[in-house]
């Protein structure tokens, strides 16, 4: 092909979305997409300061999952945030932007007016993108207020990070997992089941230590995955806390690290379900005997590590609206 050819082949159309995205929500999907299907190719650039309230790296990585095919970069300098802060205000920003960039760009895409002048100071043209948010009323502001509320704006993505989250907690034979799938069904979302059940199912009820581990990994992996899926609340039938307990129970100690795990789990209300219901045998309960003293170590466990519990006792129906007003306080 002759050099002439080359100079005919057309340049690629370039453009920048610029923005805190704290976090992502369909308002931004909406200018990314519009963005993306104006030029043919696209950087979308996160600005965080080192004090909001979500991490810089976190919106980064969620808008790489969402924006595969665009070149999204992270601008990680705490900048001025408005103009009346810095004479320079603009000056700092076309700088940073340009050491950033991995070419000049033709377009600058907003739906603030702000992207005018910062188009200006690139060199390229402003295209506005919905302005006012008449298309998609929301904004980062409100969602973090009010997460609940605008759930049906947050991308799968973004959800586990302001997912309510609800352990049942207690011994066996206390109807946690039926409390749980009632709980998942009445609030429409999931309940994540005890992995353990799974493994003693596989194993015709017997386990060793090393089995502790899988299943803490078990569980930890279930909940993340459902996590993606809920809506707006997620039920679990148990939590790692429980993992350590048992394992204490049936071995004398806990495998190296589980106890770390179990402690980085946060859960917005545990349901601590009492022992005044009928002990129900089936194939895979380990201890009949012992739920008065394995309840107490529930409930000293939860109160040593500062989590917030609401009783569970009664006939069922008592347990059902115990935990219905409980949970409504919370979503509340």
């Amino acid at each position: 092909m002759s050099s002439s050819a080359h100079s005919l082949r057309p340049q690629p159309r370039r453009g920048l979305v610029l923005g805190k995205f704290m976090p992502p929500h369909a308002g931004h999907q909406y200018l990314v997409d519009f963005a993306r299907h104006y030029v043919d190719q696209l950087a979308v650039v996160v600005g965080s300061l080192s004090t909001e309230p979500i991490p810089g790296d976190l919106r980064w990585q969620w808008m790489r999952d969402l924006f595969p095919q665009a070149e999204v970069l992270h601008l990680a300098q705490d900048l001025p945030q408005d103009p009346s802060e810095a004479d320079d205000f603009w000056k700092q920003w076309r700088e940073a932007l340009l050491q950033i960039l991995p070419w000049p760009v033709d377009f600058v895409f907003a739906s603030e007016t702000y992207g005018e002048r910062l188009a200006q100071e690139l060199g390229a043209e402003f295209i506005p993108v919905d302005l006012g948010r008449a298309c998609l009323p929301v904004s980062g502001t409100l969602i973090r207020e009010q997460p609940l509320k605008y759930w049906d704006f947050l991308p799968a993505v973004v959800r586990p990070y302001f997912l309510k989250r609800v352990c049942i907690f207690g011994p066996e034979s206390t109807g946690k997992s039926t409390l749980a799938k009632r709980l998942a069904t009445h609030y429409q979302t999931l309940a994540v089941p005890e992995y353990a059940q799974i493994v003693l199912q596989r194993q015709a009820g017997q386990i060793c230590l090393e089995d502790i581990s899988k299943i803490a990994q078990g569980q930890q992996a279930s909940e993340q995955a459902l996590a993606l899926q809920a809506n707006r609340v997620l039920f679990c039938d148990t939590d790692l806390l429980t993992t350590c307990l048992w394992s204490e129970e049936l071995f004398g100690e806990v495998p190296e690290g589980i106890w770390q795990q179990a402690r980085s789990q946060n859960y917005d209300l545990y349901l601590l379900c009492d022992i005044d219901v009928p002990w129900v045998d089936d194939a895979h309960r380990l201890r009949p005997q012992g739920r008065s003293t394995f309840l107490q170590s529930c409930q000293s466990l939860l109160e040593r590590e500062g989590r917030p519990f609401d009783w569970i006792s009664g006939s069922w129906e008592q347990r059902w609206q115990q935990a219905r007003k409980a949970l409504d306080a919370v979503l509340d």
